[in-house]
């Protein structure tokens, strides 16, 4: 009998290699390589591809004559999933789904098959739960389609040919890293398993026309456990954010081949699963504290949605040699550029200060857009001065100083306007492309610099 042939691949990137490494060469992480044999992984796609005695081979045909008129999306009932999803599900398209456990990502795949389950097949295929406790997780979500159809099942062969026979309208699979196929020695979770496993999935889907929607755990740094050709795989993917100490909920498109990807979805945690927060810019700003120095409302665009955030910072007297720095939903580099922009162009010194910063809600800022809210709250405590709480600022800062302008200007004001604030501070070259409509007693302010945006905002 020959020997098995063995390759090494990194858990992190997917980077093959013959032989064993300490650190790999593709992405410089340390004990990541792991051994997989390959001794069937050949098989696999002649198993799992359909009709493969008679298939017809694909013929070239021009773009012109392709027909997109009938396309449908099926329409989830969670306005803030569909937005994510650029409309709805596609069919035939692969979706994977990822999060830290207990974020949720169950719970919503649940309460999308019962709205999709009043008019659609669904099955749901689970490698983690029984089904007496997928029943008794649906009874409390208020799930009880006539139209689920539940499948506790590993094999991937297996419940392929359960697809083809029950030919359901949609497929849910719980999760990516329990399934497995047999002529593959390597076990649930490994890189090869999930690869090949993905990939079935895959084919299925786009031959059959039916949408399949894969779980994806994740590992330590937050990335789906597996290589990265398994977001290469999927037409979709879409990461749960949020701490699971916290109610609320952040999703976020990453990849979608269907809609844009700087959409985000936002949903609160309640005892019957989901909310939907179709307001979170008052989510955001709830509880925000007034007359407090080291606070500042911030507008940032997450797709075409505008965005307010409450933005925190502290500056206080150090203990240690070396000040320290700290930065919770905002870029700790970009920090450190503000800061040091703060006491060179502006004469606000840091240097000697433990500096802290912190985005209310879990929300991440990754916008330019944030600089000067993220400044003046930084600022407003080292003066101990408060920033007017009817005040907000948008807008990049430059390493001279200067407030640059920036994109979506109009919506910012117009949502700044509609919950109620009377001041805006903003670049001031964005001044002349203003209209007044949306904007009723919202007086905006101009600022070329960080001193005078400062001195607008503690009016």
């Amino acid at each position: 009998m020959p020997k098995s042939k063995s390759i090494y691949i990194c858990s992190e990137c997917g980077f093959e290699s013959a032989k064993w490494y300490g650190k790999c060469p593709g992405c410089g992480e340390w004990n990541t390589m792991n051994e997989e044999f390959k001794e069937a992984v050949k098989h696999t796609a002649s198993v799992l591809r359909p009709g493969e005695s008679g298939r017809l081979k694909a013929a070239p045909i021009l773009i012109n004559e392709i027909n997109t008129d009938d396309e449908q999306r099926y329409h989830t009932g969670l306005k803030e999933l569909d937005r994510v999803l650029g409309g709805g599900i596609v069919k035939g398209s692969l979706v994977l789904l990822g999060g830290d456990p207990g974020i949720g990502k169950s719970t919503i795949l649940l309460q999308v098959c019962q709205e999709l389950g009043k008019t659609l097949k669904i099955l749901y295929v689970s490698g983690e739960e029984s089904k007496r406790q997928l029943k008794l997780r649906a009874t409390r979500l208020g799930v009880n389609s006539d139209h689920l159809y539940i499948l506790t099942e590993t094999d991937v062969e297996y419940i392929i040919e359960a697809i083809r026979s029950e030919k359901p309208d949609l497929v849910i699979i719980d999760s990516i890293q329990t399934m497995s196929l047999g002529d593959l020695s390597s076990s649930p979770g490994s890189i090869t398993q999930v690869r090949e496993c993905t990939n079935a999935f895959m084919r299925t889907a786009k031959s059959l026309d039916i949408p399949i929607l894969v779980v994806g755990h994740v590992n330590k740094d937050g990335a789906i456990a597996g290589p990265k050709v398994l977001e290469h795989i999927v037409d979709a993917v879409l990461y749960f954010e949020g701490d699971r100490q916290m109610s609320y909920r952040i999703l976020r498109a990453v990849k979608n081949r269907y809609g844009s990807t700087n959409e985000i979805g936002v949903f609160e945690m309640a005892e019957n699963g989901l909310r939907e927060v179709e307001n979170p810019s008052m989510m955001l700003l709830s509880g925000r504290p007034k007359n407090v120095s080291g606070t500042c409302v911030a507008c940032v665009m997450e797709g075409t949605r505008p965005i307010l955030a409450e933005v925190q910072g502290l500056a206080t007297s150090s203990g240690f040699g070396n000040p320290r720095r700290m930065s919770t939903g905002f870029d700790y580099n970009r920090m450190s550029l503000l800061l040091a922009v703060l006491e060179k162009r502006a004469g606000y010194f840091f240097s000697n200060l433990d500096a802290y910063l912190n985005v209310v809600g879990g929300l991440r800022l990754d916008e330019p857009a944030a600089d000067l809210a993220v400044a003046m709250a930084l600022v407003s405590s080292l003066k101990d001065v408060p920033v007017s709480e009817n005040a907000l600022a948008f807008g990049e800062i430059g390493l001279a100083g200067e407030i640059r302008s920036v994109n979506h200007a109009q919506a910012r004001v117009n949502e700044a306007s509609r919950l109620g604030f009377q001041r805006c501070v903003l670049p001031y070259h964005n001044l002349k492309s203003l209209s007044d409509s949306g904007r009723l007693g919202l007086e905006l302010i101009g600022v070329k610099s960080v001193r005078e945006a400062f001195e607008a905002l503690a009016k």
